[in-house]
């Protein structure tokens, strides 16, 4: 990742997104010859010099002090996950991510099998898929073999294929705000782990393929979204509306499983039982056990 320039797209977004009126300045008759604020009114109003705010949109944020970094968040309005994200940006780990494909644990693959009623399944940091059980992957990706999280050559990504799977982007019934969240999650993740090969692979990848990607990711979206409502139409079972809620393992690389369930009595959980009823025995690959769910 090109952590310097992601630092000046931040900051240059945000400050275009704000209007003078909005933060009580009076804006001169005369034609303004940039979208939101200038950089010299931005700086003034979170008692910056000048100089010292283009360093930071030039991504020479060396020196960046909390308070200096807390009184620009503040002027932009930005909230407490795109805070989070300016000091990732400001100041980036030099630490390096081991590049060696990940694996689900026993244990955990042990958790997803017993789990028969609840679609779930495990990923890594860059959202691919580690590990799933039958209803996690009937749910999400029947078109695709059982076994694709095996093998790091054959192991779906999330993202990927919201933006290049068809089947999969057609089960999202707001696929828009789907892109959007997805985009803004892995602009959090880049940040955080900006020597991430793998992670600038994917970023480089979709770019490439996606237009529709390319104009999300310029925007820079960032927001934490760990659970809430996926609106979904699955291809044999229906639409649901189903619960999600992401579980962060303790693994130290930020491996998480997510689980999607249905409320009680609803239409949603009768389509997961119709779901269900088209479930075979199965064992999650590599934990040892059968689970049946007919």
């Amino acid at each position: 990742m090109d952590v310097p320039s992601d630092l000046g797209e931040f900051l240059k977004s945000r400050r275009a997104a704000l209007r003078p009126e909005e933060v009580g300045l009076t804006p001169l008759p005369t034609r303004r010859r940039v979208r939101g604020l200038r950089r010299e009114e931005l700086a003034m109003l979170s008692g910056v010099s000048v100089t010292h705010y283009t360093r930071l949109e030039q991504g020479r944020a060396a020196g960046a002090s909390d308070s200096v970094l807390t009184a620009i968040a503040r002027t932009l309005r930005l909230t407490d996950d795109e805070t989070a994200h300016l000091r990732a940006l400001a100041r980036p780990s030099h630490r390096p991510t081991p590049s060696r494909p990940e694996h689900a644990s026993p244990s955990v693959r042990q958790l997803l099998s017993a789990m028969p009623g609840v679609p779930a399944l495990a990923l890594d940091r860059r959202n691919d898929i580690l590990a799933w059980n039958t209803p996690g992957h009937t749910l999400l990706a029947p078109h695709l073999p059982t076994d694709a999280p095996e093998s790091a050559a054959t192991r779906p990504n999330l993202t990927r294929m919201l933006f290049l799977d068809p089947d999969y982007r057609a089960l999202y019934r707001d696929w828009p705000t789907e892109a959007v969240l997805a985009v803004a999650s892995l602009r959090q993740v880049t940040a955080n782990h900006p020597h991430d090969q793998r992670l600038t692979d994917l970023v480089g990848q979709l770019t490439i393929h996606s237009d529709e990607f390319t104009t999300l990711w310029k925007r820079h979206p960032v927001r934490t979204c760990t659970s809430g409502v996926k609106h979904l139409h699955h291809p044999t079972a229906g639409p649901f509306d189903l619960t999600f809620e992401t579980l962060t393992l303790p693994s130290p690389v930020g491996q998480r499983l997510i689980t999607y369930t249905a409320e009680a009595g609803s239409a949603s959980e009768r389509a997961l039982r119709v779901l269900q009823s088209l479930d075979r025995p199965y064992a999650v690959p590599g934990s040892g056990s059968r689970v049946g769910l007919s």
